[in-house]
């Protein structure tokens, strides 16, 4: 064994602007520093202060601030995507690519062995400049990125057509894209250029084409045959960290949750959640809403207040909070999702299938409801129902609506006790998750990950 795998590493991240982003690298982060490694961490000046609670090993992590210039028609001081409204994250991607200075300021200075990074196709040259190592650590689903790998030589001129077809080679599986409509539109906005600026499409796929070795956060047992075809695709090294999740808190559920949970049977609550970056139409949260009415089970409804309405009470549909008082709770602010999925009483997730919600799901007892909102989310969700068979998904209409009954039928389809359904999803999920959680799985991987990058440095 060559001496260098008992060498201490020194890793820069350089994640995407985005919370959804931030967290996972410093989870990452934690498990690095856990073993003795270094790491610097580069985000934006003001997103410090919101994440530095996250961090175990405040002397071996060290931020790097920047500060986000302020681009043509970005809100004033906007700095991650939190900040700015969806139509305009290509304006934030451009304030993101004017950092590079700044970037390379503090890295040729630092001098990592390792810079992980996502949507930063211009961070390999200056990796190789420097004499480290650019690794592409996404944040998504290996068969994402899978089922979208460039069939054309440049991947400029991929268009949405091209992506519904599965490339070739791809493995036999159920995860595809549907001809929906909705699922188009959400395709068009992933492979959409904006001016001058490359569509989100190129700027991953340039990453993934020039980086050292792709890296993902997820165990082969779940995803190996996506994994093996981006390794023989890209021909280079896919590495995995698994989910790396945080440890579950030490905490114990408060009693504003506990006072309420308590009031049901176990395994008989809904809980749903989207993620703070989903924000519903007020026409949409409403028939929800009635949705869950409709199932007839008690409910625990955290979801963000609609656009355009003050506070989460105002947009209930009339006459709602009466009818489920006792039964149903609507609640706007932020929940301790991993505690509650733990508590007995809940039965049922209903998530919107952002990579980290997910694996919280799959990792947890209750059954499973897919609502997927974005690209990646729908190739996780299809992962999920068509190919492992662990969770049903809501049926949306052509243009991407969801009715009240289409959710009653899905929440209904696997907390019914006679329900086929719901007996294979159930076994099959409660397999997958024994394996998933067998003894020391999580750190073995780490440690394969770490030997792995060390490897790279040979």
């Amino acid at each position: 064994m060559s001496n260098s795998r008992s060498t201490k590493l020194h890793v820069a991240m350089f994640p995407w602007f985005a919370f959804g982003h931030i967290t996972p690298y410093l989870h990452l982060s934690n498990k690095l520093t856990e073993r003795g490694h270094r790491v610097s961490f580069l985000l934006p000046k003001g997103a410090q202060a919101k994440v530095e609670h996250l961090i175990l090993y405040p002397n071996l992590i060290h931020f790097y601030p920047l500060l986000v210039p302020s681009v043509d028609r970005l809100p004033p001081g906007a700095e991650t995507a939190s900040d700015v409204p969806l139509p305009l994250r290509g304006h934030l991607r451009v304030a993101f690519d004017q950092t590079q200075d700044q970037v390379q300021t503090i890295l040729s200075s630092l001098k990592p062995d390792f810079i992980f990074f996502d949507f930063s196709p211009w961070m390999p040259a200056i990796a190789h400049q420097i004499g480290s190592k650019a690794i592409c650590y996404s944040i998504v689903t290996p068969a994402t990125q899978a089922v979208k790998v460039p069939t054309k030589e440049k991947p400029e001129d991929m268009t949405v057509e091209d992506f519904m077809q599965p490339p070739p080679g791809y493995p036999p599986s159920c995860v595809r894209i549907k001809s929906k409509d909705y699922e188009i539109a959400q395709l068009k906005v992933f492979a959409k250029s904006l001016g001058t600026e490359m569509s989100l499409y190129v700027r991953i796929t340039y990453g993934l084409i020039r980086s050292d070795a792709l890296a993902y956060r997820t165990y082969h047992e779940f995803e190996g045959p996506y994994c093996d075809y981006l390794r023989q695709h890209y021909a280079k090294p896919v590495l995995l960290t698994g989910p790396v999740l945080p440890e579950a808190p030490a905490t114990k559920l408060d009693e504003k949750w506990t006072n309420w949970l308590c009031n049901f049977k176990q395994g008989t609550e809904v809980y749903c959640a989207f993620g703070s970056q989903n924000k519903l139409q007020k026409d949409q949260f409403q028939e929800l809403l009635l949705g869950f009415e409709l199932c007839g089970q008690p409910f625990l409804v955290a979801l963000s207040t609609p656009d355009g309405c003050a506070t989460i009470e105002e947009a209930f549909p009339e006459g709602f909070e009466e009818r489920v008082k006792g039964r149903g709770w609507v609640y706007g602010g932020w929940v301790p999702q991993t505690l509650i999925l733990e508590h007995p009483s809940i039965g049922c997730s209903v998530t919107h299938c952002g990579y980290g919600s997910m694996w919280e799901s799959l990792l947890s007892d209750c059954q499973i409801v897919c609502v997927p909102h974005l690209g990646d989310q729908i190739v996780g969700a299809r992962l999920m129902v068509e190919e492992l068979k662990v969770a049903v998904e809501v049926e949306r209409e052509d243009n991407g609506w969801i009715s009240k009954e289409s959710l009653s039928k899905a929440l209904i389809s696997v907390m019914d006790e006679d329900s086929e359904i719901a007996g294979l999803v159930k076994y099959n999920h409660a397999k997958l998750k024994e394996e998933l959680t067998s003894e020391g799985m999580q750190e073995r991987y780490l440690d394969t990950f770490i030997q792995n990058l060390q490897g790279l440095m040979d």
